[in-house]
């Protein structure tokens, strides 16, 4: 056997610059970080990799996201856990709030607010505040006598309603004695005052036709859904009887002292227009003072163009006095509707 001995240990370093290798190229002088790759394959004539641009991190490979940033919290001492009260206060801010603990919070981009296009609220068709008080006075069913209503008036009116259904109908003879026999003539005020008197108040002269039929629903009604039946009543009869008085009186003076014939102590006088004078005085003193002005107005320029038509003075006088009663009557009137409404206002 061959027997080979051992030389000089060669050393594995690289050949001198210009050394012959045995592909037959020359040996070129290593790079000075060649000491740093041994060990690490190198594929030959491959490009060296560039220089990282200064300040770059060495760990981050080109093209890769720049850093996102993370929350810092307070480092904690290894061995030691968060207690309950920095959990829960982590968890919910306003425990933290509670406890006096500050809750660290993560800085992000701020996202502005989407403000859309301002939406007004769907309103429903409403009645203005100023017309709902007028909306309320129109209610033409109030102007008529109602039984639950103005049981007053409505019961009147059926009572005269009556006695001219049978003025119209039964013989004209019957009907001359019956106006007659309730006539408040002198002769009879004097004789019978507490028979003719409220007796007189059944007819209407002239029948449901005459605009004082119309005046009495329309002014009763009104009149007794302010102050009640009972002084509505008071009203139209104290109109009535006062009115009477003052007309049949000083025809009966002036027949005394023979400047009136014997024939007017039996002058027929009957009906229920004094009784209406004087409720519109006292409803003109209960309403709006434009509204009761203006029927004030109506009524007197009414009453006095009777009066100057001169066809029967005595009769046309007593409507001019009865309407001053009610006038005179307001502050009673007044009175009256205040102490209903306390006691009554649904019945308004």
């Amino acid at each position: 056997m061959e027997r080979i001995t051992p030389g000089p240990a060669t050393d594995a370093s690289t050949p001198p610059p210009g050394t012959p290798l045995p592909d037959g190229t020359a040996a070129v002088p290593p790079p000075a970080i060649a000491g740093l790759l041994d060990g690490v394959p190198r594929q030959r004539g491959a490009a060296a990799p560039a220089p990282a641009p200064a300040g770059a991190s060495p760990s981050a490979p080109a093209g890769a996201s720049p850093p996102v940033p993370v929350e810092v919290r307070p480092s904690v001492p290894a061995g030691v856990s968060p207690s309950a009260a920095e959990v829960a206060a982590e968890a919910d801010p306003s425990v933290a709030a509670e406890a006096g603990l500050s809750v660290p919070t993560v800085a992000g981009p701020s996202v502005p607010a989407v403000v859309g296009p301002c939406v007004p609220a769907m309103a429903g068709p409403s009645t203005p505040a100023a017309a709902r008080p007028l909306a309320r006075g129109l209610r033409p069913w109030r102007l008529l006598p109602t039984p639950a209503g103005t049981p007053f008036t409505f019961a009147y009116a059926a009572v005269l309603a009556l006695t001219s259904l049978f003025a119209s109908l039964a013989d004209p003879g019957l009907v001359h004695d019956l106006y007659q026999g309730s006539s408040t003539d002198v002769a009879h005020l004097v004789r019978t005052p507490v028979v003719v008197l409220p007796a007189s108040a059944l007819w209407i002269a002239g029948g449901v036709v005459s605009p004082y039929a119309v005046t009495f629903l329309l002014v009763l009604t009104a009149l007794e859904r302010r102050m009640g039946g009972a002084r509505a009543a008071c009203v139209f009869l104290a109109g009535h009887v006062l009115a009477t008085l003052a007309t049949e009186v000083p025809v009966g003076l002036a027949v005394l002292f023979g400047h009136l014939p014997q024939t007017s102590l039996h002058r027929l006088d009957y009906g229920i227009s004094f009784g209406v004078a004087t409720s519109v005085g006292a409803l003109a003193g209960l309403l709006r003072p434009w509204l009761g002005l203006s029927v004030l107005a109506l009524m007197g320029g009414v009453l006095l163009n009777d009066l100057f038509a001169f066809q029967d003075p005595m009769t046309n006088w007593g409507h001019i006095i009865a309407l001053g009663l009610g006038v005179a009557g307001w502050p009673l009137a007044r009175r009256w509707q205040r102490t209903y409404a306390s006691a009554s206002p649904a019945a308004r």
